[in-house]
């Protein structure tokens, strides 16, 4: 995957890190389309939208994203994949466009959109929709999505698909999608003589467990949070949603976060952080710090999306055992986000439908493509996390329990997160400038014992209704 750290790189900001499984980003995986909008190579294929790829169709495509080489496994089941997609289709060719590094890193993101050189088939993240719009990027595959062409369709979340559409048009096909919980060190709360079979479920037992946990002393931190390079606003926005609460109002032009929710969450913090000394003295940090924290039992608890797990367990040498998933303390909404593939405009019908037929079978077929956990496993890839999971009704039945029967490790541990799914909330428009303002709040609250919480919500008020006016 692209890593658990990258993914959050325009996620949640312009974070330098480092993973297999952290989304970092140094690179646009692809730089050019195959076509400018050409026919289709000499293939057969039909006029109908709606109507399923030809077999007969002859037609390359370029696609983002194909595992480097560094990454072994993931490049060999890639091979694997193109192998028995070409067995339906032995006239597509998969032109897969692939970095030393990992697929997105914004700059560049954003110079290929404006220089219409992304592949034909190219990875972005949910919040990315607005801008590929507004470059005029994408495809509008309303017409060719539909049960014929994605035979699952119906059992994948509409609220997944929701991310991808903009006035009813769908722009893309999810490939991932997470929302996020308490993420807690099982042996830390043991030592604590918490039970991490039952986490905590409100802010009153997070704040509780917090400081039993820092009780055990050696510099062990019960609760951590970012403050620093967008990830503080990110958090603070995820608190707010756990409580019911927004950042940004329903007409996306005025902030919503400066109320009695939004003082509930910084005076809990603050409160935290200086009464409690539950924190830990180092403040200020970003996405990574607090995942080393925990992976070498210096931390407690968190919120993450589960596949921080995996980043701890490739890049730090943690131990799976040792990690579990509470919901989102409050429960009220998660901050929920995810990872597409969309079709660069203008190229031909029938390279969108050849496209629309790699999508369904790499990523939205159960038993295939990223969903073949049995050969995940023999090819000693992690599996048993409880993402992606936008799968509904007889699909994810199917998709748990091959993923609990091929899991490579404990995924009891995660019973808490998926036995009480909390409802998924999108990001707020100009996410990450809002992002970068309520860091200012996150910042003071843990590193000022006599910040002004007040005030710290009422400039950022101001400051965000700035960004949110030059919509």
């Amino acid at each position: 995957m692209r890593s658990a750290r990258f993914r959050r790189t325009r996620r949640a900001g312009a974070i330098t890190l480092v993973s297999a499984l952290t989304l970092t980003a140094l690179a646009a995986c692809g730089t050019s389309s195959s076509d400018d909008g050409g026919g289709s190579e000499g293939g057969s294929g039909s006029s109908d939208p709606a109507a399923p790829l030809d077999p007969k169709t002859k037609v390359t495509i370029t696609i983002d994203c194909m595992p480097p080489a560094a990454k072994a496994a993931e490049l060999k089941e890639w091979k694997e994949d193109v192998a028995e997609f070409n067995e339906k289709y032995p006239n597509v060719t998969i032109d897969g466009r692939s970095t030393p590094g990992q697929c997105l890193e914004p700059p560049r993101f954003t110079a290929m959109l404006k220089a219409k050189s992304q592949p034909d088939v190219f990875f972005t993240y949910f919040t990315d929709l607005p801008q590929v719009l507004d470059h005029d990027g994408a495809e509008d595959i309303t017409a060719y999505v539909n049960d014929k062409t994605v035979p699952a369709l119906e059992d994948i979340d509409p609220d997944v698909l929701g991310q991808l559409k903009h006035e009813d048009k769908l722009y893309g096909l999810p490939t991932s999608n997470y929302t996020m919980g308490l993420l807690i060190n099982r042996s830390l709360f043991e030592q604590a003589g918490l039970d991490p079979d039952n986490p905590p479920r409100t802010w009153d037992e997070v704040r509780t467990a917090a400081k039993k946990i820092s009780d055990l002393g050696d510099g062990i931190a019960g609760f951590g949070e970012y403050s620093a390079g967008n990830t503080g606003g990110w958090h603070f926005t995820a608190q707010m949603y756990s409580l019911g609460g927004d950042v940004v109002d329903a007409s996306g032009r005025k902030a919503a976060f400066n109320d009695e929710l939004g003082k509930q969450v910084a005076e809990n913090l603050h409160a935290m952080r200086w009464e409690d000394d539950s924190m830990g003295k180092t403040q200020l940090l970003k996405w990574g710090d607090l995942q080393k924290q925990i992976a070498t039992d210096k931390l407690g608890m968190f919120l993450a999306a589960p596949d921080d797990i995996t980043y701890m367990v490739q890049q730090l040498g943690a131990d799976y055992e040792n990690f579990g998933m509470a919901p989102i303390p409050g429960g009220k909404n998660t901050l929920a986000g995810g990872n597409s593939y969309m079709i660069k405009k203008g190229i031909s019908s029938d390279k969108i439908k050849a496209a629309v037929a790699w999508l369904d079978f790499q990523n939205l077929t159960v038993g295939e493509g990223q969903f073949n956990w049995e050969r995940k496993k023999k090819d000693d890839l992690p599996v048993g996390l409880p993402q992606p999971n936008f799968w509904l009704n007889e699909s994810k039945k199917k998709d748990d329990a091959a993923r609990i029967e091929h899991a490579t490790m404990p995924v009891e541990n995660f019973k808490p997160f998926m036995d009480s799914p909390v409802p998924g909330k999108a990001e707020p428009p100009k996410a990450q400038e809002v992002y970068k303002v309520l860091d200012n709040v996150m910042s003071g609250i843990l590193t000022n014992e006599d910040a002004d919480i007040d005030k710290l919500l009422d400039t950022a008020e101001q400051q965000v209704n700035q960004v949110l006016a030059t919509q």
